[in-house]
């Protein structure tokens, strides 16, 4: 009987169908944004296409919607697989891609007719956050429920990234979302003044550290090992790393408001625990890309490892980039410019992307039962699609937020400043121009992606794909890791 359970990854080739459409759909929406910021007259005064309409359609779609389809997708994937054991709780498995989902239309169609929060990456408004809480909560349960079952005494480190990502992830959505409905689409939160700013960046900040940090480094730790086909290079120094982390991250969030009227000392220790966060994040990077000795050779030939490869190294560069704009002395430079924007974008672009894109090319065949994807040629052209549109994007915003804290701080001998603000903006337009140039390459990647999972998954379409067997475990000594099973 036990030969013959199968993996259930039904739910799973729902969620990179769906990331797929997402990833298109949000990108689209970052490049219109970035295009009025070249070009103002193509908001054609519509208020929902307004830049201030659009951004958060662009953040949400590409964060939640994109990011956490994959997230949710890999997650289920991952666990079952480092298990040995069937997916949990089949139905409610399926409840979290539709009610996702839902609340991702939800939330993208409701944020440009203006009925938001105004929080950064909280817009939404209190019905599709309680929408989100359940779903959530659904998602936790299925995982934990799965992790519960597994055949293996051994936690294999990515759930653990997976584990504290969940629970993270609703706890800061919970916390922050704290509101007072006056009506069916408004809301006040319970908090206020420099207390509703430090609450929200306490959830913004660790939305990137759990959501856009713990989960993908999650989906790294299975899949890179995987590609490079060869153990993780230290796996204790993961663990280490892991409860390095997620001790250190939840106290950075008052970095993103330096030179405000939140108390100095609190800043202060924003800007320390940054500072420290750089040795877990430059560990972790340093893991990954370890686990690729003596298999460098397979980079020349496979452009998922490529992805994930990239992706270490931006993350290694992101984070460093992070704990040095969090310094004061570079923050009065850095402060309400672009150079934020390349920072963020480094991030999310350079790391959240590619790791992204890289485990779903591996994952993909494996879901689908298929030897390999659609199109080899498909997946060199996003690599360099993607690839080059990253730098382009990177380049142009690290050279336009210089470009202004430079002119901003200017002063003349009698302490006037040098130059009118406008000056600062007809000096940066060319590599806004750039910017979106190199999203409309991103953008055109993502449809190449698009394009070759859907003739990948032909015969999932057709109905004809055959289940994956759940293998066997060995039995192994206590706290030895777990080898990664070799099917699926």
């Amino acid at each position: 009987m036990a030969q013959a359970e199968t993996y259930d990854d039904r739910v799973v080739r729902l969620f990179i169908l769906a990331s797929a459409v997402w990833g298109i759909v949000g990108m689209l929406a970052g490049m219109y944004a970035a295009a009025e910021l070249a070009w103002p007259g193509l908001n054609l005064d519509i208020p929902w296409l307004t830049f201030s309409r659009l951004r958060p359609v662009h953040t949400f779609g590409v964060i939640f919607a994109f990011g956490g389809s994959a997230l949710m997708g890999t997650c289920y994937y991952v666990v079952q697989r480092t298990g040995y054991t069937r997916l949990a709780l089949r139905r409610l498995a399926l409840f979290t891609f539709w009610g996702w989902q839902l609340a991702c239309v939800l939330a993208m169609v409701t944020m440009p007719l203006g009925m938001t929060q105004s929080k950064e990456y909280a817009e939404p408004e209190w019905l599709i956050d309680i929408l989100i809480a359940v779903v959530w909560i659904s998602f936790g349960t299925v995982f934990f429920a799965t992790l519960a079952r597994r055949r293996v005494q051994h936690i294999y480190v990515a759930n653990w990234y997976y584990g504290a990502f969940i629970i993270a992830v609703a706890l800061l959505h919970v916390v922050n979302n704290l509101v007072v409905p006056v009506s069916l689409f408004k809301s006040y939160p319970v908090y206020s003044g420099v207390v509703d700013a430090m609450v929200q960046w306490w959830y913004g900040h660790n939305a990137v550290a759990f959501f856009l940090t713990a989960g993908f480094l999650g989906m790294m730790y299975y899949f890179v090992p995987r590609q490079a086909q060869q153990p993780l290079w230290s796996y204790r120094f993961s663990i280490v790393n892991f409860w390095a982390l997620i001790s250190v991250y939840m106290w950075a969030g008052s970095h993103h408001l330096l030179y405000t009227a939140l108390p100095d000392w609190v800043q202060s220790v924003g800007m320390a625990f940054s500072l420290i966060l750089l040795m877990p994040s430059w560990g972790s990077a340093a893991n990954g890309l370890l686990t690729f000795n003596g298999s460098w050779h397979r980079l020349k030939d496979d452009p998922a490892a490529k992805f994930m490869v990239l992706s270490l190294v931006f993350y290694a560069a992101a984070t460093f980039e992070g704990s040095m704009l969090a310094v004061k002395t570079v923050n009065s430079l850095s402060h309400y410019t672009d150079w934020t924007v390349a920072h963020v974008h480094s991030g999310s672009l350079g790391w959240v992307a590619m790791i992204t894109i890289g485990s779903l090319y591996a994952m993909a065949p494996r879901a689908l039962g298929r030897p390999a994807m659609y199109s080899h040629k498909g997946m060199e052209w996003h690599f360099r699609l993607h690839m080059t549109g990253t730098v382009m994007y990177l380049a142009a915003m690290w050279t336009a937020g210089v470009t202004e804290g430079l002119m901003w701080r200017a002063t003349n001998a009698d302490g006037s400043l040098t130059y009118p603000f406008i000056n600062s903006l007809l000096a940066i337009q060319p590599m806004y121009i750039v910017r979106w140039a190199g999203g409309v390459l991103i953008w055109l990647g993502m449809w190449v992606m698009a394009w070759n999972l859907w003739y990948t998954a032909a015969d999932a379409r057709h109905k004809i794909i055959q289940p994956i067997p759940v293998p066997i475990p060995e039995p192994e000594p206590d706290q030895v890791p777990v080898p990664l099973p070799a099917a699926g």
